[in-house]
């Protein structure tokens, strides 16, 4: 009876077994192979590479590398006791090598007590033991795949890598904003663009995604590529990672030292609008140290006067203007068309000259001249300024670019008030890189070339298409105007009342531009704080550079942070031989010859060694600066690297802005000071 009970259920079994054998080749047949259809048809998209950004001169300042997370298997089948225990040691000595963190016998306790409990973990679902927390480069995961054991593969040292894809910045911070970053999409795990010029140029960069699909085979189903992914464009960008640096660094010096909230500057080649530098720094209020913010670069602002010289070109252009040395009766404070009275106090006068009015940037003059052909039509002067091209889009690359934004006018008393403001930079919201872009068709008699970022598109290294320089007009102003304007701009820096004369002349670089104040408060309307510009070009004879400064509430003026600033970036491109041609310190020109001008040195042996080393018989040396007895030491006259060594060594931390020798010391000589206070050094040229 019990045999005949076990063949009956194994008869019965097997009647089930043959009836769901049927019932799914048979019955259900046709929905079987559907669905089988169904998985082998269905695609599924291949992430495309994503091309690289480059410098003008090809340096990678973003790509995707591979980086891997390192593990070891210690489940391997292939892993053999005693073939562990004869590599171990060679293996640590490796390691400490490698992570210089632990010692080669600390490596070696690590590796076998971990070894130990994951093996005795019985509920470890996770067999793999990550051997670094941090991610490794490809030529560090092929080192490690070297050592002693980890050599012999992963199915006897179960060693291996998970390989992950990032974007990297070789260049860290510089210029990291303008890149900008990639990332998911909130829609899909694609990686895109979220900000700058991976966001701005995302379709280009991304590629075409390929296809994928299932493939049967006789003991298994795969993946096989159907249409191949298409790289994205490697895009070479006009960016010069020399100047980037060194704009980055001035901008960075002159807002620790006026201690401006954020600051912004582009620098852009006059010729052909390329922008060869970009740099957006903010405080951040938890640290107080200066990090890459929003690209302030491309948003809206009030300016202040540097829009004075685009309503002076305006006024030059309709023949409001035609002698620029010719008188124009102004005073200290106007009052136009009921509105609060415009002032030029400390600074006003009886009259002023076209030339006078920018020099001393005078607002009641900006105010009469515009208001004398357009105060019937106030919106005339917006309208004119839509004629030349101001408000168009720019497209320099850049993403969350806007445009200048003027109020529309109607002919009422406070649309006059509107524009008596508009011409001198309020009641307006203008991008910095469009101030740029006008001031750059002045350096360049007229023409109104369109700011770039992006230099050429290419893909394998083959070149694919290259941008031309194009125009956003052929000429914004004429030839004559654009000289006139340069005339005025030379004074501003130049003048006797030029409003950043002590600032920014210096005596190797010569710079044109303007200053600019704004008055806001935390809620956009006029208050305590200011918005400090400069924009201007150099050198001026021959401009090959045209630059703008935004800085935001420093404590000093327009000129002695936003000019400062574009005067260290000209004096710092001088001193390394970028603006055409390297210092000559020796000179052919008997007449010119000089005895030269040395630091003055704490050591007389450094003074000799110059004179011995340069053949100097007779030079002209400022004096040993006295330093007190205790308290700050007196650096002033030493040269920059002589300062930071009397100064470190008296256990200050230093900062510098300018060039030259040591003008200025933020502690006074003599003062009581705590160890690892900062002191504020200012450069200067004899």
């Amino acid at each position: 009876m019990r045999y005949l009970l076990v063949v009956g259920f194994m008869l019965v079994f097997s009647a089930l077994i043959v009836w769901s054998l049927f019932k799914t080749t048979v019955v259900q047949a046709h929905a079987w192979n559907m669905k089988a259809d169904s998985v082998l048809t269905r695609t599924s998209l291949i992430e495309p590479e994503r091309g690289k950004l480059l410098a003008d001169d090809g340096t990678v300042l973003a790509a995707n590398l591979q980086f891997y997370t390192v593990r070891i298997d210690w489940f391997a089948a292939g892993i053999k006791e005693d073939t562990l225990y004869k590599y171990v040691d060679p293996l640590c000595d490796s390691l400490a090598v490698f992570d210089p963190s632990m010692t080669a016998q600390q490596w070696k306790t690590k590796l076998l007590n971990d070894r130990k409990e994951i093996l005795s973990n019985e509920k470890r679902k996770n067999h793999a033991y990550r051997l670094f927390k941090r991610m490794l480069s490809h030529s560090e995961y092929e080192r490690l795949k070297s050592f002693p054991f980890f050599n012999k593969g992963r199915g006897k040292s179960g060693f291996y890598g998970e390989e992950q894809s990032r974007r990297t910045k070789p260049y860290g911070a510089m210029a990291s904003r303008s890149i900008g970053n990639v990332g998911e999409s909130g829609t899909s795990k694609s990686i895109h663009g979220h900000s700058g010029l991976e966001m701005a140029l995302d379709s280009l960069l991304y590629g075409i995604p390929g296809t994928k699909k299932k493939l049967q085979l006789t003991s298994d189903i795969v993946e096989a590529e159907s249409v191949p992914a298409v790289k994205g464009y490697d895009i070479t960008t006009t960016i010069n990672v020399q100047l980037q640096d060194i704009v980055e660094n001035e901008l960075l010096a002159v807002l620790q030292q006026t201690d401006a909230k954020w600051g912004t500057c582009v620098l852009m080649e006059v010729a052909t609008g390329e922008i060869k530098a970009i740099s957006n720094l903010e405080r951040n209020p938890q640290t107080g140290e200066y990090v890459e913010s929003v690209n302030h670069a491309v948003l809206g602002y009030e300016p202040g006067s540097v829009v004075k010289t685009i309503s002076m070109m305006v006024a030059l252009e309709e023949g409001i203007v035609t002698d620029i040395d010719a008188q124009i009766p102004t005073g200290s404070t106007w009052n136009y068309a009921g509105g609060p009275p415009i002032s030029d106090a400390p600074h006003g006068a009886a009259s002023y000259s076209a030339r006078q009015i920018i020099e001393t940037s005078s607002n009641v003059g900006m105010s009469k001249i515009i208001t004398k052909k357009y105060d019937k039509n106030p919106d005339g002067f917006r309208q004119r300024l839509e004629q030349m091209g101001f408000f168009e889009p720019i497209n320099s690359g850049i993403a969350g670019e806007t445009t200048p934004q003027f109020a529309k006018l109607g002919n009422r008393a406070r649309d006059r008030v509107a524009l008596s403001r508009m011409c001198y930079g309020y009641t307006t919201l203008i991008p910095p890189l469009s101030t740029l872009a006008m001031y750059n068709a002045i350096a360049n008699d007229g023409k109104y070339v369109r700011p770039r970022l992006v230099k050429k598109l290419s893909r394998e290294g083959e070149p694919d298409s290259i941008m031309p320089v194009s125009y956003i007009r052929q000429q914004v102003c004429s030839p004559e105007n654009a000289q006139k304007l340069r005339i005025m701009l030379h004074d501003v820096v130049w003048g006797k009342r030029g409003t950043a004369r002590h600032w920014v002349q210096d005596e190797n670089v010569e710079i044109a531009g303007k200053t600019g104040t704004a008055f806001i408060n935390a809620h956009g309307h006029y208050g305590s704080q200011r918005r400090m510009a400069f924009c201007g070009f150099f050198p001026y004879e021959k401009p090959k550079y045209s630059c703008i400064v935004l800085m935001l509430n420093p404590n000093v003026g327009a000129g002695a942070s936003s000019g400062l600033v574009l005067h260290n970036v000209a004096v710092k491109m001088y001193a390394r031989g970028l603006l055409g041609a390297a210092p000559n310190y020796a000179s052919s020109d008997e007449e010119s010859v000089k005895p030269p001008t040395l630091y003055a040195s704490m050591n007389d042996r450094a003074v000799n060694n110059v004179k011995r080393g340069l053949n100097i018989e007779m030079p002209h040396v400022f004096a040993r600066p006295q330093s007190p007895s205790k308290g700050v030491p007196n650096v002033r006259g030493l040269s920059v690297r002589e300062a930071i060594r009397v100064l470190e060594s008296a256990g200050l931390s230093v900062r510098v802005s300018g060039q030259g020798m040591v003008v200025g010391q933020s502690l006074p000589a003599g003062s009581s000071y705590k160890r690892g206070q900062v002191i504020n050094l200012t450069l200067r040229h004899s």
